[in-house]
């Protein structure tokens, strides 16, 4: 599986917003960008597919292909 990270951050103060995408169901470390997440969404790539996602310290967890948006505290 394939994760692609936009190279162009947004930044704003000691926040920052990651977006990004992936094929598959992935576990997407964030942790060289954000010292700690403080939301994140998801939007299924496919209409039939289903999303979900977790955040466990600086790792977003998705089930199924999609695309991104982190934001959290800069490390």
């Amino acid at each position: 599986m394939a994760v692609t990270i936009d190279n162009r951050p947004t930044v704003f103060g000691d926040r920052m917003i990651i977006t990004g995408s992936t094929d598959g169901a992935e576990t997407i470390d964030l942790a060289s960008f954000l010292s700690e997440i403080d939301g994140a969404m998801v939007n299924a790539i496919t209409n039939a597919a289903t999303v979900t996602h977790a955040i466990d310290g600086t790792d977003l967890k998705v089930g199924g292909a999609c695309t991104f948006v982190a934001m959290g505290r800069r490390s």
